[in-house]
């Protein structure tokens, strides 16, 4: 399991590495803090631990941008304290919030129950039809050794079509099943949704993958 580290502070970020090494993790860090989204695309870590006050952006504003592409794991260590902040980073799309100064095997406890119920889930959420693979906890979609990572919308999107291989499945129905997982999204954004969907499976090499039906849905 590799863990990405995203904390300024020097002295900290070392700590954590080392504890984490020491567990026999492997470890990523960022030293730079631009590009966060870019970074953990190429890096893909299993799971991230994610500080709150950062250059440029905050730990809030970076988890909303992850959340844009992927659904690793992430788990907010920070000094802040309030409980509107924990509130707030649960709302953004964090796994779990821990503060400093934290105590290492309560800290470790947490990763471990995170990781636990994150890659248990993955086991029942990996999705494989016609040679392609939908991984619902990491959100993205793979072909052929190539990858392209999904938005929120697009996965779930995805992950009906897949649990409905074969079938004919409405626009409606798709909106309406969104709507039932609290994602809030019209007919023009299914829309929109779609046509970014091709346009993934296309740069993974993948053509003609969903039939649109004319008058009825879609159908892969």
């Amino acid at each position: 399991m590799d863990i990405l580290i995203i904390e300024d502070d020097v002295s900290i970020r070392q700590e954590l590495k080392q504890l984490l090494e020491n567990a026999l993790y492997d470890v990523s860090t960022l030293t730079e803090f631009t590009n966060y989204t870019e970074c953990i695309k190429n890096i893909r870590p299993d799971l991230i631990l994610l500080d709150v006050n950062l250059p440029n952006l905050s730990g809030f504003e970076v988890c909303q941008k992850i959340r844009e592409q992927s659904n690793v794991p992430i788990i907010f260590v920070t000094s802040r304290t309030d409980s509107m902040d924990e509130l707030n980073g649960m709302l953004k799309g964090g796994d779990d919030y821990i503060t400093k100064p934290f105590v290492a095997p309560i800290l470790l406890a947490h990763i471990a129950a995170v990781l636990k119920r994150t890659y248990k889930k993955e086991q029942q959420e990996k999705i494989t039809y016609k040679g392609i693979e939908l991984d619902m906890i990491r959100g993205r979609i793979l072909y052929d050794g190539k990858c392209a990572e999904l938005s929120k919308n697009e996965l779930k999107i995805m992950h009906y079509l897949f649990t409905h291989a074969g079938e004919i499945v409405s626009r409606i129905e798709l909106v309406e099943n969104l709507w039932d997982q609290q994602i809030f999204i019209d007919d023009n954004a299914l829309s929109v949704n779609m046509t970014r969907l091709r346009s993934k499976l296309e740069t993974i090499g993948v053509q003609n993958f969903i039939e649109t039906k004319r008058g009825m849905g879609y159908r892969i």
